[in-house]
C-alpha cells in the first residue's frame, strides 16, 4: 500500500516537517508513505473572486497532474464528511482489502481546492469546522493515518 499526501505549497517551518518525518518513519512499518508538494500561486490581498478562482484552478491542475489513474483520492475539505479515528481506520482497511494500492490525500492551498479536484476525489473528508494552517494539517493527517494503522493492527493507541 502506498499513501501519498499531496499538498499545495512548501512546508516552511522545520518543526512541521520534522513532525511529518517522524510519522513517515513510524508509518514505514505499515505502508509506503510520502508527501508530494506542488507550487502554490501567490494571492494578493484583496484579490477578486475571479482571481481567486483562477488561482485555485491553476493549483488544482498541478494537483490533478500528480494523481495516477486508479488511485483512491481523499480531498480534505471543510464541507467534507467528518469521522472518528476508528471509522477512518476501518475505511482505510476496507480500501486495502478491496485492492486499492494507491491512496492520495489532497490538501489544498490557502484558498482551498478547485471544483475539478473535488470532483476527482472519491471522498471528501473534514477534520473540523475550524481552519488549520495547511502545514499543520499535514501533521494532523499524518498522525491520523498512523493511528489508523495502529488500530487496524490491534496495537495500543491513545484514546
Amino acid at each position: 500500500m502506498t499513501i501519498t499526501v499531496l499538498c499545495v505549497g512548501k512546508c516552511k517551518e522545520s518543526f512541521y516537517r520534522e513532525a511529518v518525518d517522524e510519522y513517515a518513519k513510524r508509518l514505514s512499518k505499515y505502508c509506503k508513505f510520502s508527501v508530494t508538494e506542488v507550487p502554490d500561486e501567490e494571492c494578493r490581498e484583496g484579490a477578486s473572486a475571479a482571481e481567486e478562482e483562477k488561482i485555485k484552478n491553476t493549483e488544482g491542475e498541478r494537483l490533478l497532474a500528480k494523481i495516477p489513474q486508479g488511485a483512491y483520492v481523499y480531498a480534505l475539505a471543510i464541507k467534507g464528511k467528518k469521522t472518528d479515528s476508528v471509522t477512518f481506520s476501518g475505511n482505510l482497511s476496507r480500501l486495502m482489502v478491496s485492492g486499492k494500492s494507491q491512496i492520495y490525500f489532497i490538501i489544498g492551498g490557502s484558498l482551498g481546492l478547485s471544483d475539478a479536484v473535488l470532483k476527482r476525489a472519491d471522498e471528501s473528508i473534514s477534520f473540523s469546522d475550524m481552519t488549520f494552517p495547511h502545514q499543520l494539517m499535514r501533521v494532523i493527517l499524518s498522525e491520523q493515518i498512523y493511528r489508523a494503522f495502529r488500530i487496524m493492527n490491534h496495537e495500543p493507541y491513545h484514546k
